[in-house]
C-alpha cells in the first residue's frame, strides 16, 4: 500500500531505525544530554532576571555571563584529558561541577560569589551546551556508530538536546509562576522561587553523575580501539605491545616502563599536521559566528523580552518552549536534507534565513510580529547543528576527534563570552535592539564565508564531496 511505504520511507528518513538499532550507551548519551539540556534551559529563563531581582544592573549581568561563558576554558582542560582519563570519569566530574554551581547559585546572592560559581563550575547563561559534555559524546557517538548512520545519530542527539531545553523552559516558567501566585497560598518573592530552580539543577547534576557512571567500557577510546580491524590478525593484542614472552626481566621492566610513560603523554593528544589547516579554518569561522550569537544568548532574549512587552514567567516560558520544541523537530529534516545536499549546503542554506529573521526580532514594536520572527527563526537556526556535527566529525582522524571538537568548542566559548557583556552594555544605553541587528549580520557574513571556503572540501571516510 502507497501509506504504508510512505510511512516505512518516513521512519528511515527520521532515523528511528537507527535509534532503536543503535548499543544502549548511544541511548544513555541522548538521555543524558536531555536531562542536562533541561537543567540548562530551566535555568536560563529566569538567569538575567534572578541577577536583575538582586538588584544588578544590565552590564553587570552582562558582564558574569561573559566572564562564565570564559570560564569554559577549565572545561578544554577536562576534555584534553578526557580520553586518556577515562570519558566516564570526566562526564561524572562536569556533572559534580553542574551540581555545585546550582547550590551555589541557589544559597548566594553576592555577586562575587556567583561569578567564581558561573567561571570554575557549571552552569550555562546561554541555555546551551556548556561543559566538557558534548565533545566527549560527539566523540564517542561517532566511535559508535558506522560513518553512513552518524547523521542519523547526531539528529536524534540533537532532538534530545533541544527537546530537554524546552520541558525545561516550559516547566520552569511554570513552577515559578506558581511559586509567586498569591493565590496559590505559596505567594513566595522572586528571589526564593529563583532559588528553587537552582535547587533542581543541582539535583539533576546528580542525576546525570549517576547514568555516566552507567555507561559501559565501549564508551572509552582503548575499548574502541581494541574492535578495529588488525594487520597482524591477532585478537587482543596491539601491534605496539611489546612481546614479554622471551625477553630478560630487565628488558620486561624498561619495556613496561616505556608503555606507562607513553600512557601518560597520551592524556594530551596532538592534531596531525594534515588537520591544522583545516581546523584552523573551522575555528575562525565558528568563533565568529559564535561572537554573533554571544550578542544574544537565551537569557538576554528572554530579558529583552521582559522589558519591551512586560511578560510573566509563564508566558515567557510557553513562548521559548514553543521555540526549542520548534527546533528540536527542525533537526530530524536537518538529517534528512543533509544525506541529499551535504553537510555544507545544509548548514548555510538552513542556517542564513535565521540569521535574517534574528534580526528582525527587536523591530516590531508589538509582540506579535515580534513572536513571530523569533519562531521562523527557530524553524531553521538549529538545523546546522547536525550536519556540522557530522561534518567535524569526519574531516578529522578518530584520535583526533575528542580534541579538535573540544578545540572548536572552547574557542567557539571564548568568542561567544565577548557578547554578553557588550549586549548588556548595550541595554543599560537603551539600544539593545542593536545586539540583534548586529548578531544577524555577522551570522550571514559567516554564512556566504563558509560556503566560500568549503562547498567543495573533501571529507574523510566519505564517498562524495560536499559541494
Amino acid at each position: 500500500m502507497p501509506a504504508v511505504r510512505w510511512l516505512h520511507r518516513a521512519i528511515a528518513e527520521l532515523g528511528v531505525h537507527t535509534l532503536y538499532a543503535s548499543s544502549i550507551d548511544t541511548k544513555l548519551i541522548i538521555l543524558l544530554r536531555f536531562i542536562r539540556l533541561f537543567a540548562y534551559g530551566s535555568t536560563t529563563l529566569i538567569f538575567a532576571l534572578y541577577l536583575s531581582a538582586l538588584h544588578y544592573s544590565p552590564a553587570s549581568i552582562g558582564l558574569l555571563m561573559s566572564l562564565g561563558l570564559a570560564g569554559d576554558l577549565f572545561s578544554f582542560f577536562l576534555v584534553l584529558i578526557a580520553d586518556g582519563f577515562g570519558r566516564r570519569r570526566t562526564l561524572a566530574a562536569g556533572a559534580a561541577l553542574m551540581c555545585i554551581s546550582g547550590l551555589v547559585f541557589a544559597s548566594s546572592g553576592n555577586y562575587w560569589v556567583l561569578l567564581v560559581a558561573a567561571v570554575m563550575g557549571i552552569i550555562s547563561p546561554s541555555g546551551k551546551e556548556i561543559g566538557p559534555f558534548r565533545a566527549i559524546e560527539e566523540s564517542t557517538l561517532a566511535q559508535l556508530t558506522e560513518v553512513e548512520r552518524r547523521s542519523d545519530v547526531y539528529a536524534w542527539y540533537k532532538l534530545g538536546g533541544t527537546a530537554g531545553e524546552a520541558c525545561g523552559t516550559v516547566v520552569c516558567g511554570l513552577v515559578v509562576q506558581l511559586l509567586q501566585a498569591g493565590g496559590s497560598g505559596i505567594g513566595w518573592n522572586e528571589i526564593e522561587s529563583y532559588r528553587v530552580v537552582f535547587c533542581v539543577y543541582a539535583g539533576l547534576g546528580v542525576f546525570n553523575l549517576i547514568l555516566a557512571c552507567c555507561l559501559s567500557h565501549a564508551v572509552e577510546v582503548e575499548q574502541g580501539a581494541r574492535h578495529l580491524p588488525r594487520k597482524d590478525g591477532i585478537d587482543g593484542e596491539s601491534e605496539t605491545s611489546p612481546l614479554l614472552v622471551d625477553a630478560e626481566p630487565d628488558q620486561c621492566n624498561e619495556m613496561i616502563s616505556d608503555q606507562k610513560e607513553q600512557q601518560k603523554r597520551s592524556l594530551m593528544p596532538t592534531i596531525s599536521r594534515e588537520s591544522r589547516p583545516v581546523v584552523a579554518r573551522l575555528c575562525i569561522l565558528f568563533a565568529i559566528d559564535s561572537f554573533a550569537s554571544g550578542l544574544v544568548p537565551s537569557s538576554l532574549v528572554t530579558f529583552f523580552f521582559y522589558l519591551k512587552f512586560h511578560l510573566p514567567p509563564a508566558s515567557l516560558g510557553t513562548i521559548f518552549s514553543v521555540a526549542a520544541l520548534i527546533s528540536a523537530l527542525s533537526a530530524l529534516a536537518a538529517s534528512a536534507l543533509t544525506k541529499r545536499i551535504g553537510p555544507v549546503r545544509t548548514m548555510v542554506f538552513t542556517h542564513l534565513p535565521s540569521a535574517v529573521f534574528l534580526a528582525l526580532i527587536p523591530l516590531p514594536p508589538i509582540l506579535a510580529p515580534a513572536v513571530l520572527f523569533l519562531l521562523l527563526r527557530a524553524c531553521t537556526k538549529s538545523m546546522d547543528d547536525v550536519p556540522r556535527s557530522a561534518f567535524l566529525a569526519a574531516i578529522v582522524t578518530p584520535e583526533e576527534r575528542t580534541v579538535v571538537i573540544g578545540l572548536v568548542g572552547v574557542l567557539k566559548m571564548l568568542a561567544q563570552s565577548a557578547g554578553p557583556w557588550l549586549t548588556g552594555i548595550l541595554a543599560e544605553n537603551e539600544m539593545f535592539w542593536v545586539s540583534f541587528v548586529l548578531a544577524g549580520i555577522v551570522k550571514i557574513g559567516y554564512d556566504l564565508c563558509f560556503y566560500r571556503m568549503f562547498r567543495g572540501h573533501q571529507v574523510r571516510n566519505a564517498s562524495h564531496v560536499n559541494g
